[in-house]
């Protein structure tokens, strides 16, 4: 197997979401530290925080998005669409609060934050009262 073939089997465009992740970590830690006109002070412990920030923010990227999916996959396999409200509650709580919580603090990372919780949440109390709901159904007919 060839270099090129192999690459081409392993690499994702997903993966750019990671490297994006990761810069976005990486820079802001540096961006905190010393400052970008000053990058040239950049201490070896300054450059260990921004690539552990970095790599942080990637498995935070990981855990939403994989939470994310995997709710939208098991919802449908589950029978349901995407565009049911019992889908769309959670996700647009979570996006609403991403906004709110943006808005109020401007800190991005509490807005994700906010959003991830309130999302899971949500989706909690969906799942209970649908739950609910589809047994007083089945036990009224």
């Amino acid at each position: 197997m060839s270099l090129q073939s192999a690459t081409r089997d392993r690499f994702r465009p997903w993966y750019l979401l990671d490297v994006a992740a990761f810069l976005l970590g990486a820079g802001g830690s540096i961006r905190r530290t010393v400052g970008f006109d000053e990058f040239a002070s950049l201490t070896a412990f300054a450059a260990v925080t921004a690539v552990v920030s970095g790599l942080f923010a990637v498995v935070v990227l990981r855990f939403t998005v994989g939470n994310l999916w995997g709710y939208a996959v098991e919802y449908v396999n589950a029978g349901g669409q995407w565009t049911d409200l019992p889908f769309l509650v959670p996700v647009g709580g979570g996006l609403a609060a991403v906004a709110v919580t943006y808005a109020a603090t401007t800190s991005l990372g509490a807005a994700a934050w906010a959003g991830f919780w309130t999302f899971a949440v949500a989706a909690g109390v969906v799942a209970v009262a649908v739950s609910l709901a589809a047994g007083y159904s089945e036990a009224s007919a």
